[in-house]
């Protein structure tokens, strides 16, 4: 069945892209996005439950030889067949990554019937929708990095389309130019280590690559370096520091699209990669290592920009940088089951979040900035409720999904020795409580700040409540599959990846376990309490009176560290200025050695037809005009008579005898 999986999406794209906008009335079009996603998601959940059933862990299916049998030469002078067939895997780690992608996909296209209902390009949404589910499932399923690369690349021109959907503004044209360019930067990387890998071991099958790289044929240092390229094509997906700055920009997108990016598609690919290749990572050490620390600076320093943020879609833009760098620092820890597990709940809770925000944007007319909201609780109570629900999942509120994903991450940190990074992710759990109640304080309590007239205002329609609703529901009961032993669970998620992949559970004293916990939980709360403290209580004052105290700290803070005005001063600027050294360089040095040739040139054409014409020709010339000068002497004496011949020869006798007489 999981052969299945990506073929729905893809028709569906194939269908409304081809002839919805023409052919298709609004609903059908809807039926075909919708009916394909949840096709797909049952072949997932079939998929699932075969695997359970089989007592094969792994299942692969070749469909074809995708590239032939050639010969390449690898580091050492070895030579080696390589091929690629284009083939699908599907086990644990691949189950768990369908089943997010098209259950959470499934709805947020329902929640994209209301909320896309009155737009005009209906159908080309949808089949940008279903080609970025499809493009997502080929990634999870690839058998080998040239599969995946193809995945890896659709969703990146996925992403382009769908966050410049809106390409008649030039906010979000720029936007999606943005997201391409710089996810071309990590994916330059990503060709490096599949190419250094090629080189090495000969295979892009991530099965013979993880043999081969436990049987001692991959040097240290080398791993460390594929590793580390692979690990910056992630950090470009998955928006981490340095190539993160694309994520809140994406914003200007539908906020479907930006559900979809940040929680079941793109942000996740770089963590599934990661998780997919461990045995490469774990193998080099190092990259492990850089992977955890990159994750936890990326969870703090993304969620200090979120404190200052007004727009209501950009605090969850650099919420999503924050938690993608928990995923991360489970993975460098060697907590993969951890990193997914997390991959999973925020899947849930970011959705959620994401889809109620739309929610309050749809209600409110397009306002998006919080400082023109405020006592919202009241007038859209059901989006309210469940939006409560997924900030108190995010925050690591106990009971809810995201405590027990983020705790685990936490525990594995401090368990495996490395306290800076779980020191780092423990202040970045603080900040995550204050600026996600920051959100629902300023835009649910206090006084109504809107512009607009409250007697517009309205609840969403219910094809967009139910599934923010399910989302909730997941957000609450979804941690508890990987609820930990010391809580009296099995945790069954991690048991059932390392199933079938090798991904082992990091074990932790019971006793330190649960003072980690306590720990996590209590800072959490705290930060929901100083939120609380400082703009329900205190109506925002402290925050006003900080901004006004530190003013270059907050301004910093708030034009983001000023890292964009770096990139684009120093990259983009740098790279202009040497296309026009480039330019100068090619016209008055490259086109004037060209120009000069080619008169140098002239001028010796000129001169060689000079000497051609005057010499050479005026030296043939002469002689012909000296030989007719000469034959028409010698003509005259020709004239054809005999009786001037008879002279001729008497004359010539008596010449003749006139010399011998004088001689002799």
């Amino acid at each position: 069945m999981f052969i299945l999986i990506p073929l729905f999406p893809l028709l569906g794209a194939l269908l409304n892209g081809l002839f919805g906008i023409k052919y298709f009335s609004r609903r059908a079009i809807q039926s075909v996005a919708v009916g394909a996603v949840g096709l797909s998601f049952l072949a997932s959940l079939a998929g699932l439950i075969g695997l359970l059933r089989s007592s094969e862990t792994v299942a692969v299916k070749n469909l074809y030889t995708w590239i032939p049998g050639s010969i390449v030469r690898l580091f050492g002078g070895n030579a080696f067949s390589f091929s690629v067939d284009f083939a699908f895997r599907y086990d644990s780690l691949a189950a768990v990554m369908t089943l997010v992608v098209t259950g959470v996909g499934l709805l947020i296209h329902i929640y994209s019937i209301g909320y896309m209902a009155h737009d005009k390009s209906i159908a080309r949404f949808f089949a940008y929708l279903n080609l970025f589910t499809f493009a997502m499932l080929i990634l999870v399923l690839g058998a080998n990095l040239a599969v995946m690369f193809i995945g890896w690349e659709g969703v990146g021109l996925c992403s382009y389309l769908l966050i410049g959907f809106w390409f008649t503004r030039d906010a979000a044209a720029d936007a999606g130019k943005k997201a391409f360019i710089t996810n071309r930067v990590g994916d330059f990387g990503f060709i490096l280590g599949i190419g250094l890998i090629i080189s090495v071991l000969g295979t892009v099958d991530i099965a013979q690559i993880a043999a081969k790289v436990e049987s001692g044929s991959m040097s240290q240092g080398l791993a460390t370096a594929a590793a580390l390229l692979l690990f910056l094509g992630a950090t470009g997906k998955s928006a981490q520091i340095p190539l993160y700055t694309w994520l809140p920009d994406a914003m200007e997108g539908p906020t479907p699209v930006s559900a979809l990016i940040h929680a079941a598609t793109m942000v996740t690919a770089g963590v599934y990669m990661v998780a997919r290749m461990h045995i490469l990572f774990s193998y080099s050490g190092t990259a492990l290592t850089v992977v955890a620390f990159v994750g936890a600076f990326t969870a703090v320093y993304a969620a200090s920009m979120a404190f200052v943020q007004t727009d209501i879609k950009r605090v969850l833009a650099y919420s999503t940088i924050s938690q993608i760098g928990y995923m991360f620092i489970g993975l460098g820890v060697g907590a993969f089951s951890a990193g997914i597990f997390h991959l999973m709940t925020h899947a849930f809770f970011k959705s959620l979040l994401f889809l109620a925000a739309g929610s309050v944007i749809h209600a409110l007319s397009g306002e998006q900035d919080m400082r023109k909201m405020g006592g919202l609780r009241m007038r859209i109570p059901k989006t309210y409720r469940v939006f409560l629900i997924g900030a108190l999942a995010i925050a690591g509120v106990p009971g809810l999904s995201g405590f027990f994903s983020k705790d685990e991450i936490l525990a594995s940190a401090f368990a495996s020795g490395h306290y800076l990074v779980w020191a780092l992710g423990l202040a970045g759990a603080g900040m995550t409580a204050f600026y996600i109640f920051r959100l629902i304080f300023l835009a649910f309590y206090g006084q109504e700040r809107i512009a607009s007239d409250p007697g517009h205002f309205r609840e969403s329609p219910r094809v967009m409540i139910l599934p923010l609703q399910a989302l909730a529901a997941l957000s609450i009961i979804g941690g508890y599959i990987g609820l930990p032993r010391v809580l009296g669970g099995r945790n069954w998620f991690a048991r059932f990846l390392e199933s079938g992949t090798g991904i082992h559970e990091l074990s932790l004293s019971s006793g330190m376990e649960i003072g980690l916990m306590v720990v996590s939980a209590a800072v959490g709360l705290a930060g929901i309490f100083a939120a609380y403290r400082v703009y329900v209580t205190k109506g925002g004052l402290p925050a006003k009176a900080f901004a006004a105290r530190f003013k270059r700290f907050y301004l910093l803070v708030s034009r983001k560290y000023y890292v964009d005005e770096f990139y684009n001063g120093v990259i983009v600027g740098g790279t202009m200025l040497a296309g026009r050294l480039a330019a100068w360089f090619d016209t008055h040095i490259i086109d004037g050695l060209v120009d000069g040739a080619a008169w140098l040139t002239r001028a010796a054409s000129a001169l060689s037809i000079f000497f051609d014409a005057r010499v050479v020709d005026g030296a043939v010339n002469e002689i012909g005009s000296f030989h007719r000068r000469f034959s028409a002497g010698l003509k005259k004496l020709q004239t054809g008579f005999v009786y001037n011949y008879a002279l001729s020869i008497v004359i010539g006798i008596v010449i003749i005898m006139a010399i011998m007489a004088a001689v002799f």
